[in-house]
């Protein structure tokens, strides 16, 4: 992952450094296992726990004439303990290590990336109970539709996350998995119990049945999972962009002093971080596709699916992080401009109550809807052209003067009647507050 968007948490996991280092806890593990199982000596345990370790330039140096990375790590580490460093691999084959390893780096990015997510979705519901009840116009095709809140906009986005939240942890639960089962998952060289007690020293569940490898579905759910939260920051992002417009103006992501719009245009206040989170959800969604691509690989295993996991992996989850913060940043930062909310609701003279009235002259005239509806599009349309309140049209519409109390027409040009519900909605989530 390139520098600038680099979340250094998630890169520790992802360097070199530490990639070895927990393909050494992997090893050691192992190594215990077969103490416990009697076939590596209770002293040799002692000195290889005492005396394994590595550099990576040292790693590096040896695969250089091996080519072969695993073979190169644990010939650095037999190295460093000496005579007990022939019980190291042990009945193993490079994919234990690897894949074991993979799981336990996987699994712990993912809970960064979970408890992020957590933080965000504190700032949408912040943002949800603040707006709660302030109207604000829906749109339906980017047309004025009817009167909303603006907090069950953020809500929406509450629930949505909730679901991404859901869908990672079950990803983590699944890729929490280990394998010491040889070669072709055979356990011809170590047995089933050897792995149980592996994988529990390490945290994880060993695969009920793998081959050479942890098969590639578990890797790909947790890249769509990833692929799937992105496009949730996406729609978030693009709305905040939708709603910065010009011609919109109700809300701005946060921009610094001293920030700049344009190199040319000194007027302009861009909304860049959110476009960066959009542009950044499209390449989540292609490792997604990579991730799937790995799944099909030739009979027990071929190493097609090697070269792109070392790519994929550290790039999606360094950028799935950074779009999570980012978008909290811009959250938190959030400016609304609530006058220009309000103001957005009759923008189109009284356009949107139009369902409400021919609801109304259905009920009220018990007239056929096509009578109905013509009558409200009449009007509608003589509002759009000319600008004349949509109201005013209709109490002087001949068809409607001496047959329908003009009170009742002007009551239906009110906002509280949309947001009746807006507490009940709530409650589905909150309970009564």
């Amino acid at each position: 992952m390139i520098e600038r968007y680099t979340e250094r948490d998630i890169n520790s996991l992802w360097d070199e450094y530490n990639r070895l280092k927990v393909m050494l806890d992997v090893e050691l593990a192992v190594c215990r296992a077969w103490s416990e199982q009697g076939r590596i000596p209770e002293d040799a345990l002692d000195d290889i726990v005492s005396h394994a370790h590595f550099t990576v330039e040292r790693v590096k140096e040896i695969e250089q004439r091996t080519q072969h990375d695993v073979v190169a790590f644990v010939s650095a580490v037999a190295e460093s303990i000496g005579e007990n460093g022939r019980y190291l691999h042990l009945g193993m084959t490079s994919s234990d290590i690897l894949d074991t390893a993979s799981s336990i780096m996987i699994r712990d990015t993912l809970e960064i990336i979970i408890t992020a997510l957590n933080d965000l979705d504190s700032v949408v519901v912040d943002l949800a109970k603040k707006y709660k009840h302030l109207p604000c116009i829906g749109r339906t095709h980017g047309i004025h539709a009817e009167p909303m809140s603006l907090g069950l906009k953020f809500l929406n986005w509450h629930a949505e996350l909730l679901r991404d939240i859901g869908r990672l942890e079950y990803a983590k639960k699944d890729i929490s998995a280990g394998k010491i089962s040889g070669a072709v998952g055979t356990y011809a060289m170590c047995n089933p119990q050897l792995e149980a007690r592996v994988c529990e020293l390490l945290g994880l569940e060993p695969a009920k049945v793998s081959n050479q490898i942890l098969q590639r579905d578990r890797h790909a759910a947790v890249l769509n999972a990833l692929a799937l939260m992105g496009s949730t920051l996406e729609r978030m992002a693009l709305e905040v962009r939708n709603l910065q417009r010009t011609e919109v103006r109700e809300a701005f992501e946060p921009f610094g002093v001293g920030q700049k719009g344009s190199s040319a245009m000194p007027h302009k206040r861009n909304p860049i971080k959110c476009e960066r989170v959009c542009g950044m959800s499209r390449l989540l969604r292609g490792y997604a596709l990579t991730g799937m691509e790995n799944i099909a690989l030739w009979h027990e295993r071929d190493i097609s699916h090697s070269s792109t996991e070392r790519v994929i992996w550290p790039d999606a989850f360094n950028i799935a992080c950074f779009m999570v913060r980012s978008m909290t940043k811009i959250l938190r930062g959030l400016v609304v401009d609530e006058t220009r909310v309000k103001h957005n609701v009759n923008k189109t003279n009284g356009l949107v109550y139009s369902q409400r009235v021919l609801t109304f002259l259905l009920d009220e005239l018990k007239l056929s809807r096509e009578d109905a509806y013509a009558i409200v599009q009449e009007n509608a349309m003589k509002t759009a052209s000319s600008g004349v309140a949509f109201l005013d049209l209709l109490l002087t519409d001949d068809r409607l003067q001496g047959v329908v109390d003009p009170e009742k027409i002007r009551e239906l040009f009110e906002n509280d009647f949309y947001l009746r519900y807006v507490d009940e909605i709530f409650a589905r989530f909150f309970g009564e507050e």
